[in-house]
């Protein structure tokens, strides 16, 4: 299949569930998944995973529906897709909110919010706290459920989201038709009608003229029951809703049944009653197949036929141990996939851990956007950059350091002095980036712009060599006799600066190098190793750079010859007198 092909299937399929065609819809989904094109792309069998996750949702097949969910949300925390991994986690507590597990729910819920409102994805920010009310309403806290789905119509109206506004209205309304307000049930209900109206969406418009059909037949109004339940059911066999149209007939039949109403009417009944039973049991709809073997039971009993009532009876009986039998299956695969579920999501949580610590270690050993790359999996990083500035240093005597200082000692006074030559480059805008033996190369205007640079580099030498002529370190007493120190001359750096250009990039598969190349890191480098203990030592060009700027002091030091560059004309910067 051509990516072209590919996205109208997925269409196909999204419109297969759209139209309430979910058995129609699994029996594709299934097929697609049968394609190479479809298995080896990543993202495309997300999609249809989750979408094959809805099918079986809607036909309450509850642990295939977890299956699929929880295949989709795998594949989307490798790719790092945070919208679709919110999405998957509040599609996962729909499942648990229609079992009842309404502490698991709530638990999904919340984990999907949370991420969708960390990258302000709203549609499923929405979604997540539609569920939420839903759980209050089971717990007929109407007030909080009613709080819930103004919330989640708030939202949907911030992202123009009809679809979302319409399902809250009908929310609110199923919320009044049980606290008996039927008045404000039916406001609800035609708000939404007319959103569905507007939009062109024919499901929403034949489930709200469902639900008023059963309000007035709570009210035994049953004209106007039997007049919604029309209108529910014509919608339905237009767009091809199976389970709604069984689901309409049964209502229909059970309006004709009823024994009080002035619309009694066995024939009409049976006649609904048996089309609902026959399409119910072409897509496996139970739950409606029991509520007719009921009413057909019952209107036997009032017509007096009761052999053929207890017939009707044995079968309710029947599908009634089905629908328990199934309910106990699901709850026991249901309750392997939690297992399964929690399991992986140990596994996530752990390697979450995992990464974190290596994004700390990238960001301890490479300048940060430079690490955020890695982890996005760019495999080669080589950047040209026109305008840097380059400053090395060293200490000292370090050669006679090294000779008189334990190993553990000398380790932690290098680590000491270059944690300040850290502080003082940082506070200037530099990065680090690298240090050899007792050398340290910073830079400007690479991995982060800088505005004037060169100011700022001429600042950040002249802070250094004050931060070192004051610096004291207290060699902790578990490290050792620290009677050398006596021997220790004043701790002294020399500092090379020069300004060009460069190339930085990563180099080394396992143990990454973030390095610099170039003329100006090659120059700069010279500046240091000709330069003097205490002094900052800079090239011609770097001079020219800040020459404007009253705070600095441009000693001339002539001509000088540097190894690999000839005679070069170079300066000692000092603070202004």
């Amino acid at each position: 299949m051509t990516p072209e092909e590919i996205k109208q299937a997925i269409e196909k399929l999204d419109n297969l569930l759209i139209t309430s065609q979910y058995n129609e819809a699994k029996e594709f989904a299934n097929e697609l998944l049968g394609l190479q094109e479809i298995q080896e792309n990543s993202e495309t069998l997300s999609i249809i995973y989750n979408l094959l996750g809805i099918a079986y949702y809607n036909l309450s097949d509850y642990p295939k529906a977890l299956e699929y969910y929880s295949k989709a949300l795998e594949i989307n925390e490798d790719l790092g897709n945070k919208s679709a991994i919110g999405g998957s986690l509040v599609n996962i507590g729909s499942i648990f909110a229609n079992l009842h597990d309404f502490e698991k729910a709530l638990e999904y819920y919340r984990k999907g919010l949370s991420i969708l409102e960390e990258i302000g994805y709203k549609l499923y920010q929405a979604h997540a706290i539609t569920g939420i009310g839903i759980i209050y309403r089971h717990f007929l806290e109407f007030n909080k459920a009613k709080e819930y789905y103004s919330k989640a119509i708030k939202i949907n109206e911030e992202i123009g989201n009809q679809v979302g506004i319409a399902v809250n209205y009908c929310n609110i309304g199923i919320v009044f038709t049980q606290l008996l307000d039927y008045s404000k049930a039916l406001e609800f209900y035609n708000k939404a009608i007319h959103i569905y109206e507007e939009i062109g969406n024919k499901s929403g418009i034949a489930t709200n003229y469902g639900n008023i059909g059963d309000l007035y037949q709570s009210l035994s109004d049953y004209p106007k029951a039997l007049e919604y339940q029309y209108k529910a059911l014509q919608i339905n066999e237009e767009i091809g809703s199976k389970i709604n149209i069984a689901t309409n007939l049964c209502n229909i039949g059970v309006v004709f049944a009823s024994k009080d109403s002035t619309l009694y009417n066995s024939i009409k009944a049976e006649e609904y009653l048996q089309n609902s039973l026959t399409l119910s049991k072409e897509i496996g709809a139970k739950d409606i197949i029991k509520v007719v073997l009921d009413t057909l039971h019952t209107l036997r009993l009032n017509e007096r036929q009761f052999e053929e009532a207890l017939e009707y009876y044995k079968k309710a009986i029947e599908i009634e141990k089905e629908i328990q039998s199934e309910e106990a299956k699901n709850k026991v695969v249901l309750f392997d996939q939690k297992r399964i579920i929690e399991e992986d999501e140990k596994a996530r949580q752990l390697k979450l851990a995992r990464f974190k610590e290596q994004e700390k270690i990238l960001l301890n050993i490479l300048p940060e956007n430079i690490a955020d790359r890695i982890l996005k999996q760019e495999t080669f990083i080589a950047d040209f950059f026109p305008s840097t500035s380059v400053l090395f240093f060293d200490i000292v005597n370090f050669t006679m350091l090294s000779s008189i200082a334990p190993p553990k000692q000398l380790v932690y006074l290098l680590d000491a002095i270059f944690q300040k030559a850290d502080e003082v480059v940082e506070t200037f805008g530099l990065e680090k980036i690298k240090t050899i033996g007792d050398g340290y190369l910073a830079v400007a205007n690479v991995t982060s712009p800088l505005e004037n640079h060169q100011k700022a580099t001429a600042l950040a030498a002249l802070q250094l060599l004050e931060t070192m002529r004051d610096f004291v370190v207290n060699i902790p007493s578990d490290l050792g006799n620290t009677d050398w120190i006596k021997n220790m001359k004043d701790l002294e750096i020399r500092i090379g600066i020069h300004t060009g250009e460069v190339v930085a990039g990563i180099i080394g598969k396992n143990k990454y190098t973030y390095d610099l190349w170039g003329d100006a890191v090659n120059v700069a480098s010279r500046m240091e190793s000709n330069s003097e203990p205490g002094r900052i030592h800079i090239s011609e060009e770097f001079a020219k750079s800040i020459e404007s700027h009253s705070e600095f002091t441009l000693i001339p030091r002539g001509e000088i010859s540097i190894k690999g560059k000839g005679t070069m004309k170079t300066f000692w910067l000092e603070n202004a007198k």
